[in-house]
Protein backbone atom coordinates (compact mmCIF):
# COMPACT_ATOMS: atom_id res chain seq x y z
CA UNK A 1 0.00 0.00 0.00
CA UNK A 2 3.40 2.19 -0.08
CA UNK A 3 3.10 5.41 -2.61
CA UNK A 4 4.29 4.67 -6.07
CA UNK A 5 7.51 7.04 -6.85
CA UNK A 6 7.38 9.60 -9.14
CA UNK A 7 9.26 12.62 -10.54
CA UNK A 8 7.72 14.99 -7.53
CA UNK A 9 9.01 15.00 -3.87
CA UNK A 10 7.78 12.18 -2.04
CA UNK A 11 5.55 14.55 0.54
CA UNK A 12 3.97 15.79 -2.05
CA UNK A 13 2.32 12.42 -3.30
CA UNK A 14 2.31 11.44 0.57
CA UNK A 15 -0.43 14.48 0.79
CA UNK A 16 -2.22 13.51 -2.79
CA UNK A 17 -2.18 9.77 -1.11
CA UNK A 18 -3.94 11.04 2.11
CA UNK A 19 -6.53 13.50 0.54
CA UNK A 20 -7.51 10.41 -2.11
CA UNK A 21 -8.05 8.06 1.09
CA UNK A 22 -9.98 10.61 2.60
CA UNK A 23 -12.32 11.06 -0.31
CA UNK A 24 -12.27 7.09 -0.75
CA UNK A 25 -14.16 6.95 2.67
CA UNK A 26 -11.08 5.22 3.88
CA UNK A 27 -10.83 7.98 6.45
CA UNK A 28 -13.56 9.69 7.48
CA UNK A 29 -14.45 12.85 8.91
CA UNK A 30 -13.45 13.36 12.68
CA UNK A 31 -11.93 9.98 12.28
CA UNK A 32 -8.55 9.47 13.90
CA UNK A 33 -5.72 8.36 11.31
CA UNK A 34 -2.98 5.88 12.19
CA UNK A 35 -0.22 7.05 14.12
CA UNK A 36 2.56 8.84 12.50
CA UNK A 37 4.68 5.24 12.93
CA UNK A 38 2.39 3.10 11.42
CA UNK A 39 1.00 6.23 8.59
CA UNK A 40 4.59 6.32 7.66
CA UNK A 41 5.26 2.31 7.28
CA UNK A 42 2.03 2.15 5.66
CA UNK A 43 2.52 4.32 3.08
CA UNK A 44 6.76 3.71 2.81
CA UNK A 45 8.34 7.21 3.51
CA UNK A 46 10.63 8.35 6.53
CA UNK A 47 8.35 9.60 9.32
CA UNK A 48 10.18 13.32 8.55
CA UNK A 49 8.24 12.88 4.89
CA UNK A 50 5.48 12.28 6.99
CA UNK A 51 5.40 15.11 9.46
CA UNK A 52 6.10 17.74 6.35
CA UNK A 53 2.70 16.43 4.73
CA UNK A 54 0.59 16.54 7.70
CA UNK A 55 2.16 19.68 8.38
CA UNK A 56 0.81 21.01 5.09
CA UNK A 57 -1.99 19.40 5.16
CA UNK A 58 -3.22 20.92 8.65
CA UNK A 59 -2.24 24.66 7.18
CA UNK A 60 -5.16 23.13 4.45
CA UNK A 61 -7.55 22.30 7.05
CA UNK A 62 -7.63 18.90 5.66
CA UNK A 63 -6.28 17.21 9.14
CA UNK A 64 -6.04 18.58 12.63
CA UNK A 65 -3.66 17.74 15.03
CA UNK A 66 -4.51 17.27 18.47
CA UNK A 67 -1.46 17.68 20.78
CA UNK A 68 -0.75 14.54 22.61
CA UNK A 69 -4.32 12.70 21.33
CA UNK A 70 -3.68 12.31 17.69
CA UNK A 71 -4.40 13.13 14.22
CA UNK A 72 -8.03 13.28 12.76
CA UNK A 73 -9.54 14.35 9.53
CA UNK A 74 -11.53 18.06 9.57
CA UNK A 75 -14.97 18.22 8.66
CA UNK A 76 -15.52 19.87 4.88
CA UNK A 77 -17.26 22.84 5.45
CA UNK A 78 -21.00 22.84 4.82
CA UNK A 79 -21.27 26.58 3.06
CA UNK A 80 -19.16 27.53 0.74
CA UNK A 81 -19.38 31.35 -0.77
CA UNK A 82 -17.30 33.88 -3.25
CA UNK A 83 -16.25 36.72 -0.95
CA UNK A 84 -17.43 39.08 -4.26
CA UNK A 85 -21.19 37.95 -3.80
CA UNK A 86 -23.03 39.57 -0.93
CA UNK A 87 -25.16 36.64 0.58
CA UNK A 88 -27.01 36.97 3.50
CA UNK A 89 -26.42 34.30 5.92
CA UNK A 90 -29.85 33.03 5.95
CA UNK A 91 -29.67 32.37 2.09
CA UNK A 92 -26.20 30.97 2.29
CA UNK A 93 -27.93 28.20 4.55
CA UNK A 94 -30.94 27.77 3.18
CA UNK A 95 -28.64 27.70 -0.44
CA UNK A 96 -26.99 24.46 1.06
CA UNK A 97 -30.38 22.68 1.46
CA UNK A 98 -30.85 23.04 5.45
CA UNK A 99 -33.11 25.33 7.75
CA UNK A 100 -32.06 28.61 9.06
CA UNK A 101 -32.42 29.40 12.61
CA UNK A 102 -32.05 32.33 15.12
CA UNK A 103 -30.97 32.39 18.72
CA UNK A 104 -31.58 36.13 20.20
CA UNK A 105 -29.05 36.57 22.56
CA UNK A 106 -29.63 40.22 22.70
CA UNK A 107 -31.02 43.59 21.20
CA UNK A 108 -31.54 47.46 21.78
CA UNK A 109 -31.43 50.86 20.99
CA UNK A 110 -28.15 52.84 22.38
CA UNK A 111 -26.44 56.15 21.73
CA UNK A 112 -23.93 56.27 19.10
CA UNK A 113 -20.20 55.30 19.89
CA UNK A 114 -17.22 57.46 18.47
CA UNK A 115 -16.84 54.06 16.31
CA UNK A 116 -20.72 54.45 15.17
CA UNK A 117 -20.09 58.21 14.39
CA UNK A 118 -17.02 56.89 11.65
CA UNK A 119 -19.37 54.38 10.53
CA UNK A 120 -22.73 55.75 9.92
CA UNK A 121 -21.08 59.10 9.43
CA UNK A 122 -23.95 60.06 12.00
CA UNK A 123 -24.11 62.32 15.39
CA UNK A 124 -23.18 61.36 19.15
CA UNK A 125 -27.08 62.33 19.16
CA UNK A 126 -28.03 59.48 17.11
CA UNK A 127 -29.59 56.41 18.31
CA UNK A 128 -28.30 52.83 16.95
CA UNK A 129 -29.54 49.56 17.32
CA UNK A 130 -27.60 46.48 18.06
CA UNK A 131 -28.69 43.05 17.75
CA UNK A 132 -26.77 40.09 19.04
CA UNK A 133 -27.51 36.57 17.48
CA UNK A 134 -26.99 33.53 16.77
CA UNK A 135 -27.58 32.06 13.39
CA UNK A 136 -28.38 28.40 13.31
CA UNK A 137 -28.32 25.39 10.63
CA UNK A 138 -30.82 22.62 10.85
CA UNK A 139 -30.62 23.48 14.65
CA UNK A 140 -26.59 23.71 14.89
CA UNK A 141 -25.02 26.91 16.15
CA UNK A 142 -22.60 27.92 12.98
CA UNK A 143 -22.72 32.12 13.00
CA UNK A 144 -22.76 34.69 16.50
CA UNK A 145 -23.65 38.11 14.61
CA UNK A 146 -23.65 41.52 15.72
CA UNK A 147 -25.42 43.79 13.47
CA UNK A 148 -25.58 47.75 14.28
CA UNK A 149 -28.18 49.57 12.33
CA UNK A 150 -29.12 53.49 12.44
CA UNK A 151 -32.60 53.46 14.32
CA UNK A 152 -33.92 56.57 11.66
CA UNK A 153 -33.71 53.65 8.98
CA UNK A 154 -36.11 51.23 10.68
CA UNK A 155 -39.47 51.31 10.66
CA UNK A 156 -42.04 51.70 14.00
CA UNK A 157 -43.34 47.88 13.02
CA UNK A 158 -40.02 46.61 13.10
CA UNK A 159 -39.48 42.85 14.79
CA UNK A 160 -36.33 42.06 16.02
CA UNK A 161 -38.17 38.42 15.71
CA UNK A 162 -37.21 39.05 11.71
CA UNK A 163 -33.84 36.51 10.95
CA UNK A 164 -32.80 38.67 7.77
CA UNK A 165 -31.49 42.06 8.12
CA UNK A 166 -31.40 42.77 4.29
CA UNK A 167 -35.26 41.94 4.43
CA UNK A 168 -35.98 43.88 7.05
CA UNK A 169 -34.22 46.94 5.45
CA UNK A 170 -35.39 46.64 1.95
CA UNK A 171 -39.47 45.36 2.78
CA UNK A 172 -40.07 47.62 5.67
CA UNK A 173 -37.73 50.74 5.12
CA UNK A 174 -37.30 50.37 1.56
CA UNK A 175 -33.19 50.84 2.16
CA UNK A 176 -31.83 47.77 -0.73
CA UNK A 177 -28.38 46.98 0.55
CA UNK A 178 -26.60 47.02 -2.84
CA UNK A 179 -22.60 46.49 -1.63
CA UNK A 180 -20.72 46.01 1.06
CA UNK A 181 -17.19 46.70 1.98
CA UNK A 182 -15.33 43.44 4.12
CA UNK A 183 -12.48 42.97 6.20
CA UNK A 184 -11.66 39.17 7.13
CA UNK A 185 -10.14 38.02 9.82
CA UNK A 186 -9.24 34.59 11.18
CA UNK A 187 -8.93 34.21 15.14
CA UNK A 188 -8.47 30.76 16.74
CA UNK A 189 -10.48 29.99 20.03
CA UNK A 190 -12.97 32.95 21.39
CA UNK A 191 -13.39 32.18 25.05
CA UNK A 192 -16.97 34.00 25.03
CA UNK A 193 -17.83 32.89 21.16
CA UNK A 194 -16.51 29.96 20.75
CA UNK A 195 -18.54 28.11 23.71
CA UNK A 196 -21.18 29.75 22.39
CA UNK A 197 -20.98 28.38 19.06
CA UNK A 198 -20.12 24.91 20.37
CA UNK A 199 -16.82 24.49 18.84
CA UNK A 200 -13.95 22.25 19.56
CA UNK A 201 -10.75 23.89 21.20
CA UNK A 202 -8.92 23.88 18.32
CA UNK A 203 -11.87 25.07 15.60
CA UNK A 204 -10.80 28.42 14.47
CA UNK A 205 -13.19 31.06 13.80
CA UNK A 206 -13.30 33.29 10.62
CA UNK A 207 -14.43 37.86 11.48
CA UNK A 208 -16.12 39.17 8.68
CA UNK A 209 -16.50 42.35 9.26
CA UNK A 210 -18.65 44.31 6.68
CA UNK A 211 -20.46 48.06 6.24
CA UNK A 212 -23.13 47.96 4.03
CA UNK A 213 -24.67 50.52 1.57
CA UNK A 214 -27.57 50.80 0.02
CA UNK A 215 -28.36 52.10 -3.40
CA UNK A 216 -27.87 56.23 -2.60
CA UNK A 217 -23.92 54.71 -1.16
CA UNK A 218 -25.20 55.91 2.15
CA UNK A 219 -23.80 53.13 5.12
CA UNK A 220 -26.77 51.55 6.93
CA UNK A 221 -25.66 48.28 8.51
CA UNK A 222 -22.47 47.33 10.23
CA UNK A 223 -22.21 43.47 11.07
CA UNK A 224 -19.17 41.29 13.02
CA UNK A 225 -19.73 38.20 11.78
CA UNK A 226 -18.22 35.29 13.79
CA UNK A 227 -18.06 31.99 11.36
CA UNK A 228 -16.91 28.46 12.51
CA UNK A 229 -14.25 27.62 9.77
CA UNK A 230 -15.09 24.36 10.02
CA UNK A 231 -18.41 25.27 8.06
CA UNK A 232 -17.83 27.73 6.26
CA UNK A 233 -15.20 28.45 3.46
CA UNK A 234 -15.05 32.05 1.34
CA UNK A 235 -13.15 32.03 -2.00
CA UNK A 236 -12.48 35.60 -3.98
CA UNK A 237 -12.36 35.20 -8.01
CA UNK A 238 -9.02 37.24 -8.81
CA UNK A 239 -8.08 38.73 -12.49
CA UNK A 240 -5.29 39.48 -13.76
CA UNK A 241 -5.04 43.45 -14.81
Amino acid sequence: MSIKSDNRHLYLQVIDRIKQDIEKGIYKEKEKLPSEFDLAKLLGVSRATLREALRILEEENVIIRRHGVGTFVNAKPLFSSGIEQLSSVTSMIVQAGMKPGTIFLSSGTVSATEEDVRHFHCSREDEIVVIERVRTANGEPVVYCVDKVPNKYLPETFSHEEESIFNILEEEAHRKITYAITKIEPIGYHERISPILQCEPETALLILKQMHFDEMDEPILYSINYFRADKFSFHVLRKRI
